[in-house]
């Protein structure tokens, strides 16, 4: 078959799909914004309504088995009652006699006690 014949029969496919289904294919930028518009908004509403029976069957679920919310999650419930976890912060261990400057041992050790004796520097 020769080159011009595969363009021909290319070319009337394609404007008989567009004849088949011009509504698919010849939709606007705008129209198609506003049908994503309006998906959006139905997905939302589907969504929540979905989210309203799930935590229905939840509390459903949670009268019939006696279970409080320290049952479903106890890690959450001991953070919140008053459980004290360290602040991060550290009293310095070292001290600079020279400047005055404070090292707390953590991390990487600052130039004025690089290389030298700790022992000399401990705060006590």
């Amino acid at each position: 078959m020769a080159q011009g014949t595969n363009n021909y029969i290319y070319r009337n496919l394609s404007f008989n799909f567009y004849l088949q289904y011009p509504k698919v294919i010849m939709s606007s930028y705008k129209e198609l914004l506003l049908q994503r518009e309006a998906l959006e908004a139905q997905i939302t509403q589907v969504r929540e309504n979905e989210i309203s029976g799930a935590i229905s069957q939840i509390h459903a679920i949670m009268a019939d088995f006696e279970l409080t919310q320290e049952d479903l999650f106890p890690s959450f419930s001991a953070k919140t009652k008053g459980v004290k976890r360290p602040s991060g912060k550290v009293a310095p261990k070292y001290r600079n006699p020279a400047t005055g400057d404070t090292w707390t041992g953590r991390g990487k050790p600052p130039k004025w006690i690089q290389d030298q004796e700790r022992e000399a520097y401990l705060i006590a």
